[in-house]
């Protein structure tokens, strides 16, 4: 199916219908979101590294602890 005639499809929903359908775009792109970061920060992602400098500044004692 083309986003196209998703559009249209949605353009005919009812607005219980419609806010069912917000709800689940809104789960789904957390989702995807919540994904991203875990490929982000696990290891060999483009992230890591930053996380190991982390690591390595608390394990030094180099760091201030937030308030």
């Amino acid at each position: 199916m083309s986003l196209a005639e998703i559009e249209k499809a949605v353009a005919t929903l009812s607005p219980e219908e419609l806010a069912r359908l917000a709800a689940f775009i809104a789960r789904q792109d957390n989702l995807a979101w919540d994904k991203q970061l875990e490929e982000d920060f696990s290891p060999g992602g483009k992230h890591a590294r930053a996380l190991e400098k982390i690591d390595s500044d608390i394990d030094a004692g180099d760091f201030t602890p937030l308030p």
